[in-house]
């Protein structure tokens, strides 16, 4: 089951080499009943520069994964960790390969900074619409092109948190904890990309607001937003942030996760 024609999975590799990323790819032909069949096996980290040893250690893996029963192998492999580690750990489409929530996490913080820089001057419209677009920039690469996020965003990050959570639960691997949590995960990430939306629609306004007397009172509503991006808000001033009501920010996607995980005994 885990080696299927054209098919690729992550598997934890227990390994101290710095060299390594922590997952390896098997790939092969389709299943057979046969016991030992061959598995190509790729290591590897783009951050780091090749290292000979690296090959070795590729070939050694492989050598001893050719004589793995199938059984053995099907084993390690669980599809629902899989999704758990793209959102924790890793995840190939992100710069430098990192996991969506620690990009989420990163495209935030980005967007906070220059939110706050957008209003640090409330008589100079300037830094306002400069700001504002390296904001937009965190949320939306795609739509706002060019300034100091990552290249990913917090929109797309939350999207695939989203995505690969509901893939994780719904895998027949899934635990009853997985299952539990990923509602509270899903609710939060929800919660993020809403508020995302928001601060597009906010900077929007700014942009196009001409005098500072108009943009900067935006500019400090923008200011707000991009904190609850991390931290969620209680709109229904009820004294909680619920995950129900699109309250939820990255600060209750990591509480959740971290539980699922810890109940997986992934962390």
């Amino acid at each position: 089951r885990a080696i299927q024609d054209g098919s690729h999975v992550g598997v934890p590799l227990a390994a101290q080499d710095p060299y390594v990323r922590r997952s390896i790819y098997f790939t092969g032909p389709p299943k057979s009943s046969t016991v030992g069949q061959y598995v190509m096996v790729a290591v590897f980290d783009p951050r780091r520069a090749y290292m000979p040893h690296r090959l070795f250690f590729s070939v050694v893996v492989a050598a001893v994964g050719a004589f793995l029963p199938e059984a053995t192998l099907a084993q390690e492999v669980n599809a629902s960790h899989t999704h758990i580690r793209h959102v924790l750990e890793t995840f190939a489409p992100t710069p430098e390969g990192e996991g969506l929530l620690p990009t989420a996490v990163a495209e935030a913080a980005i967007a906070l900074q220059h939110a706050r820089l957008a209003g640090g001057d409330p008589t100079n419209i300037d830094p306002m619409i400069r700001h504002t677009r390296h904001v937009l920039n965190a949320i939306d690469p795609v739509e706002f092109a060019n300034g100091p996020g990552l290249g990913f965003g917090v929109t797309r990050a939350a999207e695939g948190i989203v995505q690969h959570i509901e893939l994780a639960a719904s895998s027949s691997e899934a635990s009853a904890n997985v299952r539990t949590h990923s509602t509270h995960v899903v609710a939060a990430a929800r919660g993020v990309t809403q508020r995302a939306e928001q601060i597009v629609d906010l900077g929007r306004q700014i942009l196009s607001s001409g005098v500072y007397n108009r943009a900067y009172p935006l500019v400090e509503q923008l200011q707000v937003l991009c904190e609850e991006l991390t931290t969620g808000t209680d709109v229904s001033d009820d004294g909680a942030i619920s995950l129900e009501e699109f309250e939820g920010g990255i600060q209750q996607i990591q509480q959740h996760l971290a539980l699922m995980a810890e109940g997986e005994g992934m962390i």
